[in-house]
């Protein structure tokens, strides 16, 4: 196939172009570089690999056929979503648009990255994919939230009125190599903060659970989803809940660091829990996660380690 991944040179989409590759097929990788890094797809000597430097608000165009797109362009951490409201929300209803066109025009097969931040701060747990959610379309995370709602229902409407061929994915915490050191997000953090010995910060008391899926499982589960006939969404992710605590306590542990944790305020609109119900994946997509916390903390603590003394 000819794939073409929109936000491909982010975390999650430079893992993506990998597996895809390695599957044998073509990968253009599109991305304007506002969160995502050239780094991350530096490694990348093949032939059937391009790269794009775009901006998919904008009309989209290629060359060629089109066999399958997946929408991974937009900001994805709370850092982002504070500095960069306006780009979020246009690349999840814009970016959207233009990209189900292009598959429109195309006929070719349509995957979007959602979130579980759909769910917003759920009052149902663990959180199943005919949930509707509990968000605040005015808060900060509202950029977030709702630009990615929004993707969804546009998914929808094209699949329904126009017939395009579907899938929405939509994505639990995930962590790997190659995420921002300043991500913003709980696991580069604790990590990039205990390997400098610096005070670990964790928000609210600490009681507030996630639910973190290695890299390398997601994207195989995302592919599985690809390669399927699923038009509903489908939740991926790790269904083993802890505390950020826990989490952070776990981080300065494997790290060997001399940090303490120190408690800072609760942001506004903090999900307070977070863990998928990935039943439909199980059944559907014969899929769940392999990768343990500690054998995944151990991969991407490396992976700072490196990239820390580099910088």
């Amino acid at each position: 196939m000819r794939i073409l991944i929109t936000g491909g040179a982010g975390f999650i989409g430079s893992h993506l172009c990998d597996k895809l590759l390695s599957e044998g097929h073509e990968v253009i990788c599109m991305d304007n570089l506002i969160t995502g890094d050239t780094a991350n797809i530096a490694h990348i000597r093949d032939k059937r690999f391009s790269f794009i430097h775009y901006d998919v608000t904008n009309y989209i165009y290629a060359d060629g056929k089109i066999d399958a797109i997946l929408h991974f362009a937009s900001p994805a951490s709370p850092i982002d979503y504070l500095e960069l409201p306006i780009q979020t929300l246009k690349v999840g209803s814009l970016g959207t648009h233009k990209a189900l066109g292009l598959a429109k025009e195309k006929g070719a097969r349509f995957l979007l990255a959602s979130t579980s931040e759909v769910y917003g701060d759920p009052l149902i747990h663990p959180q199943k994919e005919d949930y509707w959610g509990n968000v605040n379309p005015i808060g900060p995370r509202g950029v977030y939230d709702e630009a990615k709602r929004f993707a969804e229902a546009i998914t929808m409407a094209y699949h329904r009125y126009h017939k395009v061929d579907t899938r929405i994915v939509r994505i639990f915490n995930t962590y790997g190599p190659r995420m921002r050191i300043r991500d913003g997000r709980a696991i580069p953090t604790f990590i990039s903060q205990a390997l400098k010995n610096e005070d670990v910060t964790v928000f609210g008391d600490g009681s507030q659970t996630r639910s973190v899926c290695y890299a390398s499982g997601l994207v195989d589960g995302i592919y599985r989803l690809l390669m399927s006939d699923i038009t509903t969404p489908v939740n991926l992710g790790n269904p083993h809940e802890m505390t950020l605590l826990t989490m952070a306590e776990e981080v300065i542990k494997m790290t060997g660091s001399k940090s303490k944790v120190v408690f800072k305020p609760l942001p506004e609109d903090d999900p307070k829990v977070r863990q998928p119900d990935i039943a439909k994946a199980k059944s559907l997509l014969d899929w769940e996660p392999k990768v343990g916390l500690e054998e995944g903390l151990k991969e991407t603590i490396a992976y700072f380690k490196k990239k820390l003394k580099n910088e």
